[in-house]
């Protein structure tokens, strides 16, 4: 297990093959990190499938209109949903798109992220100051690295369960 040193800030992600420990970015994008929590909190993200794995490039989750294979699942639909909150406008900084960071997932439009993220498997620094980065993998990694690819994969992993630490 990570060392967690802000549990308000750290996210579990429970994947089949085992725990990603997620630390959280507040000092860098405040409304990206908040809105997480919010979506965690409801449980929104539980069982939602990672619709869009490109090996090399990253893994992306978080349609919880559309990708969660619990509820109102629609596996051609996955990645075109958002929850019912307002968008979060674009927090750019100077940290790059590194392996394991997190990646606010948008459209064209930078202010229309909302509850789709995506983890870099590799440095991807061509979205450097175009994506949202709010987060970091701090352990589990190993598990990023195992997620079915394909866009979408014939059988999608999906987040088991999405908890905010200071609340287990």
């Amino acid at each position: 297990m990570a060392d967690i040193k802000d549990p308000e800030n750290t996210i579990l992600v429970e994947l089949e093959h085992g725990q990603v420990v997620i630390e959280l970015l507040p000092d860098v994008a405040p409304q990206h990190c908040v809105r997480m929590k919010e979506l965690a909190r409801a449980g929104a993200y539980d069982g939602v499938v990672f619709h869009r794995v490109i090996d090399g490039f990253m893994a992306q989750t978080g349609d919880v209109q559309f990708g969660n294979q619990n509820k109102n699942f629609e596996i051609r639909r996955a990645g075109t949903g958002s929850s019912d909150l307002p968008d979060v406008p674009a927090e750019f900084s100077s940290l790059p798109h590194d392996r394991g960071t997190l990646g606010a997932a948008r459209s064209q439009n930078p202010d229309s992220a909302n509850s789709q993220f995506f983890i870099n498997f590799s440095d991807n620094h061509f979205l450097n100051n175009q994506y949202t980065v709010y987060g970091r993998v701090i352990s589990g990694m190993e598990a990023v690295d195992k997620i079915t690819r394909g866009e979408p994969a014939q059988y999608p992993d999906c987040m088991i369960s999405v908890k905010v630490a200071a609340d287990v």
